[in-house]
């Protein structure tokens, strides 16, 4: 830290992305990105002609954007937000809706963000640790008083909890928010956007980093009541009212427009991801059951740290973070039926080396 940086900021621990090599060419399952390109119809969107309009700036609001998507949803323009990806509306969640007086729960294990921003803000925190076998306990949340993050499917267990347990938590904290990340719900969970019409105080967050296979556009939105919208705007507005760009908005219209491109592609991910646990498991691995685009699994007789650096020595990389309670644990994202068989290979290899030494 330079001489410069406000002592406020001396013991924020920022957020590390997953790994991005560029030595070799590496079967690349550790950032949850889709092993499919986008539709056909994004890929025309970004067009000779949208290029030329770089000159231009993008509409702040994302109107069409909006409408297209409060359309695929059953909502209200006025109920949905754009951002410059998921992380961007939680950052300007924990800006909006926390203070000194109001803090904010969320899962011990769970998205890495959701600590740096309460860090960068100077949020209470009561952070819950997760049950014996990796779930979120709903009542651990019922009543809290704060702000409520949960990702759902939880990263990076995969496993979710239910419309019922989500509404026992939205009713029996009223005056708070209450943040349900969705950024895996297309790969076999229920999202529960149709709540916000029963409940004012529910915040729906969404990507089209994952199913939608825009990763790289950076574009995210979220779903609720008129009047947290408003709040989200008023941030937005007062930090960087362009921070989507002209491409971005275009390709996202595009992908809504071909929704069922991405949701076939969601079906695939979501077969070879019980495929690849019906292997793991027969590899005697412990696989936890994920309704997400990766699995959480530990092998029985390996090190998380030797699967993970044995992995990448053989060109396959998979996210591990050797914290306590998950360091034997490696997130693997699901690939193609094709980069999953590099990986059962690679694994059989290891598996054989290990039993050698």
């Amino acid at each position: 830290m330079s001489r410069f940086m406000s002592p406020r900021f001396a013991g924020l621990e920022a957020y590390t992305p997953g790994e991005q090599p560029r030595d070799q060419v590496y079967v690349k399952l550790n950032t949850n990105e889709s092993p499919y390109a986008p539709s056909p119809e994004v890929l025309a969107a970004v067009s000779q002609a949208e290029v030329e309009k770089l000159n231009l700036y993008p509409d702040p609001t994302g109107k069409v954007l909006k409408e297209k998507l409060a359309a695929l949803y059953g909502v209200e323009a006025k109920n949905v937000f754009l951002s410059n990806g998921s992380d961007d509306i939680l950052n300007f969640a924990f800006m909006a809706f926390c203070d000194s007086e109001r803090g904010a729960a969320y899962p011990e294990i769970s998205y890495g963000f959701y600590p740096v921003y309460a860090d960068l803000y100077h949020v209470d925190s009561k952070v819950i640790p997760l049950k014996e076998d990796f779930s979120v306990d709903y009542r651990d949340y019922c009543g809290i008083g704060r702000m409520v993050v949960i990702a759902n499917p939880n990263a990076p267990t995969g496993m979710e909890i239910s419309l019922a347990e989500i509404e026992e938590i939205l009713k029996s904290n009223p005056d708070n928010i209450v943040i349900i990340d969705e950024a895996y719900i297309d790969f076999g969970g229920t999202s529960c956007v149709d709540l916000i019409k029963k409940y004012d105080n529910l915040l729906v967050v969404q990507t089209f980093s994952k199913s939608r296979s825009m990763a790289g556009a950076r574009l995210g939105f979220a779903i609720a009541d008129a009047g947290i919208i408003e709040d989200l705007e008023k941030i937005k507005y007062s930090t960087n009212p362009y921070n989507i760009n002209r491409l971005t908005l275009a390709a996202g219209e595009a992908a809504v427009d071909s929704n069922e491109y991405y949701v076939e592609n969601a079906k695939k991910i979501a077969e070879t991801r019980e495929m690849t646990t019906v292997r793991l498991r027969e590899m005697d691995f412990t696989v936890l059951d994920s309704k997400a685009n990766f699995i959480f699994a530990k092998s029985n007789s390996i090190s998380g740290k030797v699967i993970y650096e044995e992995l990448k020595k053989k060109g396959v990389l998979v996210r591990f973070w050797g914290k306590a309670k998950i360091e034997d644990f490696v997130r693997i994202t699901i690939g193609t039926p094709e980069q999953m068989n590099v990986l059962f290979d690679k694994l059989e290899e290891i598996i054989a080396e290990q039993k050698g030494d």
